[in-house]
């Protein structure tokens, strides 16, 4: 089981972002995730990104669900009004 500080680091660590935020209880995390080197790309491949830093996590089966917001400082700007 990982906790969402762990999360956090490990994609800080291979992330640039502007904001990051993880919530959840254990087994389900819901993060926001807001980085530059989402502009250009998919949802899906923005996902894939994300995903990609945690492949091992989810492998192993330490880290069972994750949903994510991910958006550039752009739409994180607009979103926010």
């Amino acid at each position: 089981m990982m906790h969402s500080e762990q999360i956090k680091k490990i994609i800080a660590e291979g992330l640039p972002c502007e904001l990051l935020n993880i919530e959840g209880d254990g087994d389900h995390f819901e993060a926001l995730i807001v980085s530059a080197e989402f502009i250009g790309k998919s949802r899906v491949q923005r996902q894939q990104l994300v995903n990609a830093l945690l492949r091992s996590h989810f492998d192993s089966g330490k880290l069972h669900a994750l949903s994510m917001k991910t958006v550039t400082p752009e739409e994180w700007s607009a979103l926010r009004g």
